[in-house]
C-alpha cells in the first residue's frame, strides 16, 4: 500500500482529503480505518472506543485508530471536527469516506465499512 501524507482542508471541488500514519499517529489499516476523534472526559467517546475496536477485530485489514482531539488540535481544525466522538472511516487510500458525529451503532458502522473496502 503506498503511504499517503497532507491533509487537504475541504472545500469547493477539492480532492477528498487523505490521511497517513503521519497524520494518524499509526498505521492504517490494509483494507480500511476507524479513525476516532475523542476528548479526554467524552463519556460517549468511551463506548465508541469499544464499539469500533469490535468492528475492527471482526473485518481482518481494519485499523481502529483513536486521536485525542485536544493533542491534534492542527488537524482538528483542518478536518472541521467540532465535536467528540467524530468518527471517519477511511478506505485504504486514506480517503474519507463517512463521517459520523456521536457515539455510532455498531450496524451502522459495520455499513460504513462497506464504502471504504
Amino acid at each position: 500500500m503506498r503511504a499517503t501524507t497532507g491533509v487537504r482542508v475541504r472545500g469547493q471541488g477539492e480532492e477528498r482529503d487523505r490521511l497517513g500514519a503521519a497524520e494518524l499517529g499509526g498505521e492504517p489499516g490494509r483494507r480500511a480505518s476507524l479513525v476516532q476523534f475523542s476528548s479526554a472526559f467524552c463519556q460517549p467517546c468511551r463506548a465508541t472506543r469499544r464499539i469500533l475496536a469490535e468492528v475492527a477485530a471482526m473485518v481482518e485489514g481494519v485499523a481502529h485508530i483513536e486521536i485525542d482531539a485536544e493533542d491534534r488540535l492542527d488537524l482538528v481544525r483542518s478536518l472541521g471536527i467540532d465535536k467528540t466522538p467524530t468518527v471517519l472511516v477511511l478506505d485504504s487510500q486514506g480517503r474519507i469516506v463517512r463521517r459520523a458525529t456521536g457515539m455510532p451503532r455498531k450496524a451502522d458502522v459495520i455499513a460504513a465499512l462497506g464504502a471504504a473496502v
